[in-house]
């Protein structure tokens, strides 16, 4: 199973902060694999915060929005690579199930921020692997 790499306490967010789930850490039972798709798209850590401009990732994939950072940079392509790298990742490893961090633009499960507001929506790489039959659920558990 896939997580989100920050969920497991490594500080890949882009303000290198911690967002440690104990109750994914507790699950023994369970061999997770820790993704991080905006490093994996080659942006670091720390970067600016991005948000969507004119969709969701779902709208990204398909060529109708982009993801704009803090600064005002368009770092679509970055996000896309991340995705691309992820899904590379989920069939190495035979992943059928991801746990992500919601909100994130790449891992969002249900909302995100868009055009300077939360709504409801999903990241990127969640997108990209519904797309391709991997169900996504957020740190909760929801679907």
């Amino acid at each position: 199973m896939l997580v989100s790499a920050c969920l497991l306490g490594i500080s890949c967010r882009y303000d290198k902060g911690l967002k440690t789930s104990e109750s994914i850490l507790g699950r023994k039972d369970i061999s997770f694999v820790p993704v991080c798709p905006e490093q994996l798209g080659g942006l670091p850590t720390p970067r600016p915060p991005a948000q969507f401009s004119g969709g969701d990732g779902r709208d990204v994939l398909k060529g109708r929005a982009r993801v704009i950072d803090a600064g005002g940079a368009d770092v679509t392509d970055a996000f896309i690579e991340g995705a691309r790298q992820t899904l590379k990742i989920a069939r190495i490893v035979g992943a059928r199930w991801a746990v992500f961090k919601d909100h994130s633009p790449s891992c969002a499960t249900r909302r995100v921020w868009k055009d300077g507001d939360q709504v409801a929506g999903i990241g990127v790489t969640t997108a990209l692997l519904i797309d391709h039959g991997i169900s996504v659920m957020d740190e909760e558990g929801r679907l």
